[in-house]
């Protein structure tokens, strides 16, 4: 499955320290392992302070809204998600340690003799032999030489999103103890487009739901994009759209202007777009507000709120909750722009990887519309981010520690 490279390794440069999951200069550190049919996906977290108690039906429930929706494949009926905590838990509660987490591929069984761990038995391999247009299929055979595709889909699948949807959950019940909540919902399936903003009881009561159909607040919109997603049924295609992230309850003060990387908004656009499928991220107002004038943008102040974490008032919400790299108090709204899934039951034109002559592309069993899913992953992404900048900014080893910190803050901004 590799190809032979006699080329000379050329020498690799040092990794820029603010990446997105890894990263040994933040308090808060998590990444992924393994493959869309492998054995298992594994999450690992390290960071959150001892003390936080852990809802394993919290995670459960996390992970089921994950795998449901109008439009999802076959493999949706195989599994059946369920967080799986190896360690870093005890007795229903962090104890400070690096967290893993176990996500079992019920499909494993019927590709322990394709994709073995030992070299196997090279006639049962089953490759992908022409690249999907829109995938990671080419430029990952290219970028690690593979003959083929099949490696590069294990990896590059969707299926990964589950394993962040599991540490995001944590990261989800974190920042609960600090008042925060982050929830989704889908504002667009094809042509189809909610134009309101909703407001925040509206998007809790869309995953509050036990039947989740495409996740839309409004119910004559979600039924006009059922009958988008039904369309591409008929024609074998597959369709795109949007989702927005709600963080809610978030006080001014995450993130900062200092550095560039250190930028809430940065942090946050980083975080979505490294969902599969995303191809853009928005964030409150802002691809509007590139063709508007300033005085329809931005966000007039006032004082004299009652509530909130501070008296100053807003009368709109354009920024979506962050200014200058810095959330404002306001709630932070993150959209994201999910384009068609790659896989199609009518493939496009593509070419052999052996051959070199056209064909069709590749087909795997796949999904037709992945929005909502898409949605609660992108919840997992902005919790974590949030997650990691409130320990930046309020540290502690205990949750003890994070909160009394965290209500020290509150008091100072009470009293600015």
């Amino acid at each position: 499955m590799y190809r032979e490279n006699l080329s000379p390794a050329k020498p690799q440069p040092a990794k820029f320290s603010g990446d997105i999951g890894y990263n040994s200069l933040t308090m808060l550190r998590y990444f992924t392992a393994g493959e869309s049919h492998g054995e298992a996906l594994v999450a690992f977290i390290s960071g959150l302070p001892a003390g936080l108690k852990v809802d394993q039906a919290f995670l459960d429930r996390e992970l089921w809204r994950r795998q449901q929706g109008y439009g999802r494949g076959g493999r949706m009926k195989i599994e059946t998600d369920k967080a799986h905590i190896l360690s870093g838990v005890r007795h229903g509660a962090t104890i400070g340690s690096p967290i893993a987490i176990m996500l079992e591929n019920k499909d494993w069984k019927n590709w322990e003799e394709s994709l073995p761990v030992e070299p196997g038995d090279p006639a049962k391999h089953k490759r992908v032999a022409s690249p999907r247009p829109g995938h990671a299929d080419l430029a990952g055979a290219l970028k690690y030489n593979f003959a083929e595709a099949r490696y590069v889909l294990e990896r590059a699948s969707a299926r990964e999103s589950a394993a962040r949807v599991a540490i995001g959950a944590l990261a989800k019940l974190f920042l609960a103890n600090l008042g925060m909540e982050v929830l989704s919902h889908v504002i667009a399936v094809g042509g189809t487009e909610l134009k309101e903003e909703v407001e925040w009881e509206k998007v809790r009561a869309v995953s509050e739901k036990d039947e989740i159909l495409l996740s839309c607040a409004d119910p004559d919109t979600e039924q006009r994009m059922k009958e988008e997603v039904d369309k591409v049924l008929k024609t074998g295609d597959s369709i795109g759209g949007v989702f927005e992230v709600v963080a809610h309850n978030v006080p001014p003060g995450l993130g900062t202007y200092i550095q560039w990387d250190e930028r809430l908004d940065g942090m946050l656009a980083g975080a979505v777009m490294s969902l599969q499928a995303v191809k853009a991220v928005e964030i409150g107002s802002g691809v509007t507000a590139a063709y508007s004038p300033g005085s329809a943008v931005h966000d007039e102040i006032g004082y004299g709120a009652k509530e909130g974490f501070t008296g100053f008032t807003r009368p709109r919400n354009n920024a979506g909750g962050i200014e200058g790299g810095v959330s404002n108090g306001q709630e932070i709204r993150v959209r994201g722009y999910l384009k068609p899934i790659s896989t199609l039951r009518r493939p496009l034109q593509s070419v052999d990887f052996a051959s070199r002559e056209p064909v069709k592309a590749a087909y795997e069993r796949s999904d037709v519309c992945v929005v909502p899913a898409a949605g609660v992953a992108g919840e997992a992404m902005v919790a974590l981010t949030l997650a990691r900048c409130a320990l930046d900014k309020f540290g502690g080893d205990s949750m003890t520690e994070t909160v009394r910190n965290f209500k020290g803050y509150l008091d100072q901004l009470t009293n600015f």
